[in-house]
Formats: C-alpha cells, sequence, structure tokens
C-alpha cells in the first residue's frame, strides 16, 4: 500500500510527513493556489529539499502553460529530485495536446503520470504511452454520476500494474476503503482525510479503559 499527502501546505507536510505513513507528496496548480503560492514562482529545489528532510520518497509536480515549455519544466523537476536525493514524478493532464509533449518528457528518463483521468479507455493511452502512474478522479467522477468503482475496477484490471493506479479526488475514508477491498492499493489523500484515518471513537474509549486500567482506577 502507498499512500501520497496530496497538498502544496507545507504546514501540513510539516504535520503529517513524520508520521512515516506516507511514500511521497504530490501537487498541481490549484493545490499550490489554495496553500497560497504562486505555481510558476515555486522554487522546486527548496521544495523537493523540504519533503525529502521530511521523509518523502517521491515529490509529484504537474506541468503548466503552453506545452512547448513542458519539456523545459520537467527537466527542471527533475533537476530538482536529483539535487535532494528525492524521486520527481512530471504530471501531464490528459489532453491531447498534453499527451503529444510525453514522448519528449520520457525521453528525459524520469517517471511520469497522467493525471484527470475519469474513464478506463484512457488506461489504454497511458500504457501505450509507457506512462509510470495515472490519476483518476475518483470523487468527481463519483459526484459527476459516472459508475466510479466499476471504472476504477476496469483500470485496474487494464494496468495489469503498469501505469500505476494513483487514486485521487477520494472525499472519505469509505471510498478508500472500497477501492482497497477491490485491489487498488495507491493512493493520495487530502491533509483532513489523512487525519481522518487516525481517529475511531471506539479507539479512543479501548485506550482510555487500557489506561485507567494501568493507573488502577476503574473504567
Amino acid at each position: 500500500m502507498d499512500l501520497y499527502l496530496d497538498t502544496a501546505d507545507r504546514a501540513a507536510w510539516t504535520d503529517l510527513m513524520p508520521t512515516g505513513l506516507f511514500r511521497g507528496i504530490t501537487t498541481n496548480p490549484l493545490l499550490a493556489q489554495r496553500a497560497g503560492l504562486e505555481y510558476p514562482a515555486i522554487n522546486w529545489i527548496e521544495m523537493a529539499k523540504r519533503a525529502h528532510d521530511l521523509g518523502a520518497q517521491e515529490l509529484h509536480g504537474q506541468v503548466f502553460g503552453p506545452v512547448e515549455t513542458y519539456v523545459d519544466w520537467a527537466k527542471k523537476l527533475y533537476d530538482a529530485g536529483a539535487a535532494a536525493s528525492l524521486r520527481t514524478v512530471v504530471k501531464i493532464p490528459m489532453t491531447p495536446d498534453a499527451l503529444r509533449a510525453v514522448p519528449s518528457i520520457k525521453a528525459l528518463g524520469g517517471p511520469i503520470l497522467l493525471t484527470a483521468v475519469y474513464d478506463p479507455k484512457q488506461v489504454i493511452v497511458a500504457k501505450a504511452l509507457d506512462a509510470d502512474f495515472m490519476a483518476p478522479y475518483f470523487g468527481r467522477m463519483d459526484e459527476a454520476g459516472l459508475p466510479a468503482l466499476n471504472h476504477l475496477s476496469n483500470m485496474q484490471a487494464i494496468s495489469g500494474g503498469k501505469p500505476r493506479i494513483l487514486v485521487a479526488s477520494l472525499r472519505t475514508a469509505d471510498q478508500m476503503v472500497a477501492l482497497a477491498a477491490r485491489g487498488l492499493d495507491c493512493f493520495t489523500l487530502s491533509p483532513d482525510l489523512a487525519r481522518s484515518l487516525f481517529s475511531d471513537p471506539m479507539t479512543q474509549e479501548a485506550v482510555a479503559a487500557f489506561e485507567a486500567a494501568a493507573s488502577g482506577l476503574k473504567s
């Protein structure tokens, strides 16, 4: 099971990465905006170093702007990862124009992730392009009335393990449980969803009883 923290909020990184729960961190322009960051101005060397120092093995960043700039931006992200001793993954939207940049980015030698995936047929494209990951937006699929669970099951069957299905846009822990029960094992989580995994009222009640017994008190 590989989990990724889905935020550009560095305070959330500091809070949650030391738990050891997460393999890495995923970001995109929208997450940067929510964290108060100007995406084109991000210092990726500094971001990669901070992620590494907090225990991340990977940092995923997304291309932006004109497609013609994607390859140069991808090289900067890969170089930032190398400088920080961290694996960086370039996220590329699953659009016709963006996909044309994939061969040139792949030629740089680093891993790629195809993002904003909604339909199982897109797995065929990702496999043909030899993508390392693809990110279906489960919560958005479900809210749009798509058969999200069936779609994810089909994606997993088609992929055969590559590209790795990195499930994104999860809304609840129950959604994650339902997907894990179907064999999905790679998820990216918002800080709030991540924190919800640590808490259960019955667990807290049991621990309180243990502590009371250890102190010689009656529960």
